[in-house]
């Protein structure tokens, strides 16, 4: 069912916010003419100029059905202002929302940590230091920074240097307990992509190694490396095996605390590179480190992944702002740097953090009372869980409250031409999050229409019928996804701008 009302019915007192809300009228389909009042005899006996006539739109409905998605389609806009709800359909079902998680994510992190909040990794020796030389443990310990790469674990190498220590008798201890320890982020992913790694309190590149191929002398040459914009150190940790095979195109085991990888002969090509998973962030941070330390002159043994004891801090390296790594984190929509802002949160928040599905069930809780987001379920903080579900209406109107916090932070969206290019001149102007899964697409965020009329809105289309049927080793790239998203974000364009010539011009 699609629900509709006039922002100006609204606005000269027909409805008050909460009347509007309970007691929309529903149509079939959207109306034909312009919303705005009509001219009126004037006192001369002449007709005052009407209001120039918005153009004809398109119903929902329709632009729905042009799209072809199947499954299901919900949305919901309001005016950004009041909150008024200007329009709904299917608003109140619940569906994936995938990545406009990070949205609600931001918001939760922001609340609970502030704008300001830093996140450090420390170098703590555990023992006395005498002529260079630490008598005990050296400890990295990790305080949950997901921005952490290998450039600025290079110049925490040089500091240790700057401090003095050239040797360290002890264990070279890697802590990571400031957050749980997982795997992977979402078990029903594919073990080689990327943008599903291992969490942990340490991370390094986003937990993820550079894996390069290429033919030298008729035979492959393959190289993984912790590669950052200054530096790129050899790891040993993560290990690449070539097998004579079509398919799978990789495998996964891990083994002695390593990262053991296989390669299908048959798909490398001519030689390329991709970024791998990291499933031992501990050790593979501890022997980038060795190998930086090493570069400076510091003999240092080989990591553990363990519980570091309280020392003297010698090195400590900071974040930028949280308000700067949500900032990030919505724009490029990393995975790993959504679920670790998320347990940080809810650690600060309850004390402790056991899981993701335990932090994303007290992130439902802050949002069901700061937000009014009381039929939303979701199951993780990034939106890579498909268990997740949420309803346009809850995410649209948690839009109005926040909107001073989190519309700042959004990218904005271009809006095209029928021909795919940007179109620069449109006169609607959209900031949002985006996400996509496999038959899965979403949009949430703001649209400001040609007269200034800032609108709210969600828009969450779901084929979870045949996104069921991907089989996990092809969720990579599953066969009629990419025109599948391209059909929803043409959908997504379409309603912005029919809402824009509805509501906003």
């Amino acid at each position: 069912m699609i629900k509709h009302i006039s922002k100006r019915f609204f606005l000269s007192g027909g409805l008050s916010v909460f009347g509007g809300l309970l007691g929309s009228r529903a149509f079939g389909k959207a109306p034909d003419k312009s919303l705005r009042p009509q001219g009126r005899p004037g006192a001369a006996g002449q007709t005052q100029a009407a209001a120039t006539p918005a153009p004809k739109v398109a119903s929902a409905a329709a632009l729905i059905k042009d799209a072809q998605l199947g499954g299901r389609v919900g949305f919901a806009v309001a005016d950004a202002k009041t909150g008024l709800l200007l329009e709904s359909g299917d608003g109140k079902r619940g569906l994936p929302p995938a990545s406009v998680t990070k949205a609600v994510t931001a918001l939760y992190a922001l609340d609970v940590l502030g704008n300001g909040h830093r996140f450090y990794t420390e170098l703590v020796a555990v023992g006395p230091v005498s002529g260079g030389v630490l008598k005990g443990d050296l400890v990295l310990k990790g305080g949950g920074d997901p921005t952490l790469n290998t450039d600025r674990l290079a110049s925490m190498a040089a500091s240790l240097k700057k401090a003095g220590i050239r040797e360290v008798r002890g264990k070279f201890i890697v802590d990571g307990s400031a957050l749980p320890s997982l795997e992977r982020i979402d078990k029903d992913q594919p073990d080689h992509v990327g943008y599903n790694p291992a969490i942990s309190g340490v991370c390094l590149n986003y937990n993820r190694v550079h894996f390069e191929w290429k033919k030298s002398g008729g035979k492959w040459v393959t190289a993984m490396d912790a590669r950052s914009e200054k530096h790129r150190p050899k790891v040993s940790f993560a290990k690449m095996r070539i097998a004579s095979r079509s398919l799978p195109v990789y495998t996964y085991q891990a083994k002695g605390g390593q990262d053991h990888w296989t390669v299908a002969s048959k798909a490398l090509g001519k030689g390329g590179s991709r970024w791998l998973p990291v499933r031992q962030p501990e050790i593979y941070a501890g022997e980038v480190f060795q190998a930086l330390a090493r570069a400076q002159g510091i003999k240092l043994g080989a990591p553990r992944a363990a519980k570091g004891r309280a020392g003297q801090v010698l090195v400590r390296q900071q974040s930028v702002e949280l308000r700067k790594i949500c900032q990030g984190f919505l724009k490029y929509s990393n995975n790993l740097t959504a679920e670790m802002v998320g347990l940080a949160a809810t650690r600060a928040r309850k004390g402790k953090v056991t899981s993701l599905k335990a932090s994303a069930a007290e992130m439902n809780r802050w949002a069901g009372a700061k937000l009014g987001m009381k039929t939303s379920k979701l199951v993780d903080h990034s939106g890579l869980g498909e268990a997740s579900s949420v309803t346009a209406q809850d995410m649209a109107l948690a839009l109005v409250k926040a909107r001073g916090v989190i519309a700042p932070i959004l990218k904005p969206i271009a809006l095209r031409h029928e021909n795919g290019k940007v179109n620069k001149s449109h006169p609607v102007k959209v900031n949002a999050k985006t996400g996509t899964l496999n038959f899965v697409s979403a949009l949430a965020g703001y649209a400001r229409g040609a007269d200034g009329t800032v609108m709210s809105f969600a828009i969450f289309a779901a084929d979870t019928g045949r996104r069921a049927k991907i089989k996990r080793d092809d969720r990579e790239k599953p066969s009629g996804a990419r025109s599948w998203n391209k059909r929803a974000k043409q959908l997504q364009q379409r309603l912005i701008e029919r809402w824009g010539a509805l509501y906003g011009s």
